[in-house]
């Protein structure tokens, strides 16, 4: 039941980190500066690496080869969460999701660096350290852009709004949470929303930005087991079709 347990913790990070790169990577030629275009295409190569060492460490435990699992799969056997498939949107869109994505994902490999699976927990250590130059680029410009002009404190809180229910739904809870838990692999999705939520209220309040009450969102859930948006399964065609050419090319 560990076992178990580990490997759906490895998939959900591998997929939300597989999707959401894709994602960024559709920024490249497209961003509203050029920096901002380095930037995501920057990012985006980050995550498709992470996930890789993640299919590799699944690989690792009985599961099929990185690229089967990545390129293979249909949408309802993703474990990804709703926010990252959503598409790309305004620039602000995209900004707010970097913002509470990387922020979850920096706190979950903190946490990780010191599971008990030491590989796991050794290459958390490593990610980390990428992870914090993400959160870097999403705080710096939060900030910035969230105390500038009327528009951009506008739109920012508007993605913020639409954003935050599916930003939620990276928390989902695990079947296994307690297994996890106990074996000290993983502290749980619930110490790691709370830690979250304080993360992101601070950020919040250095701009004019305003945050929901928590109590009163409603979590987008689902998309941990499968349950996601009309998005997906067209960016996933999109993903593979490469692969399904040429199943011999690489990353």
């Amino acid at each position: 039941m560990e076992n178990i347990a580990l490997k759906e913790l490895l998939y959900k990070i591998a997929d939300d980190q597989l999707i959401l790169g894709h994602r960024n990577s559709e920024w490249t030629g497209m961003g509203p500066l050029l920096e901002e275009d380095i930037a995501f295409s920057s990012m985006a190569q980050d995550k498709v690496g992470q996930s890789y060492a993640i299919y590799q460490m699944l690989h690792q435990l009985g599961e099929q080869e990185p690229d089967t699992v990545a390129f293979m799969r249909n949408a309802t056997q993703f474990h990804n969460c709703q926010l990252v498939e959503l598409p790309n949107g305004e620039y602000d869109f995209s900004l707010i999701r970097h913002l509470l994505f990387d922020t979850a994902e920096y706190i979950r490999f903190d946490y990780l660096s010191t599971s008990s699976y030491q590989p796991l927990a050794d290459l958390a250590g490593k990610i980390k350290g990428e992870l914090q130059y993400h959160t870097l680029h999403a705080n710096t410009l939060i900030k910035k852009l969230g105390t500038a002009t009327e528009e951009s404190i506008n739109r920012l809180q508007h993605s913020l709004q639409v954003a935050l229910p599916y930003a939620l739904g990276i928390f989902e809870p695990s079947p296994y949470e307690n297994i996890l838990i106990e074996h000290k692999i993983f502290k749980g999705e619930v110490a790691l929303q709370q830690a979250w939520q304080e993360k992101i209220e601070f950020i919040i309040s250095k701009t004019q930005l305003t945050l929901t009450d928590w109590k009163v969102l409603q979590p987008v859930y689902g998309g941990r087991v499968g349950r996601h948006t009309e998005h997906l399964q067209p960016l996933l065609d999109e993903m593979s079709e490469v692969f399904k050419i040429d199943p011999t090319a690489e990353w």
